[in-house]
């Protein structure tokens, strides 16, 4: 039977059975035992599904992941450690040394370094591509050895929306998969497997966990990519593994499952970067009411991206929901039921003003956080691109007075107060 998306958040991944716990339990061992070597001898060749080591799997690891997985409309999901990870994982799995990426400009700082400078040293080029690309633009980026195309629904923090269809398309033609972020969105808010895409990552430390309780991971293959289709430009996936006794991961596990299958017994086999079964547990705790803070979060962003709009000490304002905004349109399209709750606004009177702006405030905590039942905020030319001029930072398109507001599950009306009372003391 198939459940709409609420349903899932608070009942799928997990169905106990008869006399089990009815909370997903958490496993919290390092290793599984078993009657003999050949049963676990099985699960080393691949032959048999089941846990021997949780640096690779662990039961209420999956449990969650199968939720996600359900949530996104995939065939097959894993946790990692962190959002990092998941997005390395994503795209280790598929390029190596001498290969190439292509990737939206507009993405979260951290990703940016770990595909532009981390990954470069490891051999793998990317060209990156601005999210406003036309189809030309985009098919000129391509080269005979690009592995996969990387963008965000939403961007963090410049709020870009990515032309998720469009993005597809590209890759697709020249016979490669799309890979999503989708962490601002959520589930609830986009679907991007409809869209096209192939895979989906997430940062579960955001609106997933909601609570600012652990960080995490998860990787969600759609299942419908057909490696073998290209298996000259994807051998990890199409070739014998000899590291498993010669498993080819597109035949054995099909298009549903070698994505995942191989990420977990090569990625997470060798650099074990899990996510805990304790954060697990958390992190399904926050997806069980998911699709009730997500309304509220968009709720609240757009009632707080309106009225930032209208004030005189406010240069501009970046919400996909407002009219007047670059990517209303494409809101419209793939976030017909809101974005997110973080509004990115601009003051007035530069690095000084957004100074006294933030030190006035009440209910917002000055946090690097975002995506968080409590409200925070942060200026990035005084904390995370202190290190830049006014001049630098306009050019990297984040103004001085520029201030990142994550809107959380308070009151929409205290939120604004708060923000009028900071903005007059301007």
């Amino acid at each position: 039977m198939s459940y709409r998306p609420e349903t899932i958040c608070v009942q799928g991944g997990y169905t106990p059975g008869n006399g089990e716990p009815r909370q997903i339990p958490i496993i919290q061992s390092t290793t599984f035992k078993y009657a003999t070597s050949e049963d676990m001898g099985k699960l080393f060749d691949l032959e048999a599904s089941g846990y021997f080591y949780t640096r690779l799997q662990n039961p209420t690891n999956d449990y969650v992941a199968a939720k996600i997985a359900a949530l996104e409309g995939g065939t097959a999901a894993m946790l990692t450690s962190s959002g990092q990870a998941a997005n390395f994982f994503a795209l280790f799995n598929l390029a190596n040394c001498g290969d190439h990426i292509v990737c939206s400009s507009s993405i979260y700082g951290g990703t940016f370094n770990l595909i532009a400078v981390t990954m470069a040293k490891m051999g793998i080029e990317t060209t990156f591509v601005s999210p406003d690309a036309t189809e030309e633009e985009l098919h000129a980026a391509f080269r005979p050895n690009t592995k996969a195309v990387f963008g965000e629904t939403i961007a963090n923090p410049a709020l870009t929306v990515l032309d998720i269809e469009l993005f597809a398309k590209a890759a697709h033609d020249h016979g490669v998969p799309l890979i999503v972020d989708n962490t601002f969105a959520t589930p609830v808010g986009c679907h991007p497997f409809e869209w096209g895409a192939d895979i989906v990552t997430h940062s579960t430390t955001k609106y997933m966990d909601g609570h600012g309780v652990a960080v995490g991971g998860a990787i969600v293959d759609a299942g419908k990519f057909d490696w073998m289709a290209y298996a000259d430009k994807f051998p990890g996936l199409c070739t014998p593994d000899e590291s498993y006794h010669g498993i080819t991961y597109a035949e054995k596990f099909g298009k549903e499952g070698a994505f995942i299958t191989k990420c977990t017994a090569q990625l997470m086999r060798d650099f074990g970067s899990i996510q805990s079964p304790q954060n697990a547990f958390y992190l399904n705790l926050g997806l069980e009411s998911l699709h009730v803070r997500m309304a509220r979060h968009c709720e609240n962003g757009q009632a707080v991206a309106e009225f930032l709009s209208t004030h005189p000490k406010v240069a501009g304002v970046r919400y996909c929901g407002l009219p007047g905004d670059p990517y209303y349109a494409l809101a419209q399209k793939y976030l017909p039921k809101g974005s997110c709750g973080v509004v990115s606004f601009e003051l007035k009177g530069g690095r000084e003003a957004a100074g006294i702006f933030m030190r006035n405030l009440k209910l917002a905590a000055i946090e690097t956080h975002v995506a968080d039942a409590r409200t925070c905020c942060l200026n990035p030319a005084s904390s995370t691109h202190r290190q830049l001029t006014d001049e630098q930072l306009a050019a990297a398109g984040i103004p001085a007075g520029l201030v990142r507001l994550s809107c959380g599950l308070e009151s929409k009306e205290d939120l604004i107060d708060d923000l009028r009372q900071a903005l007059e003391a301007i």
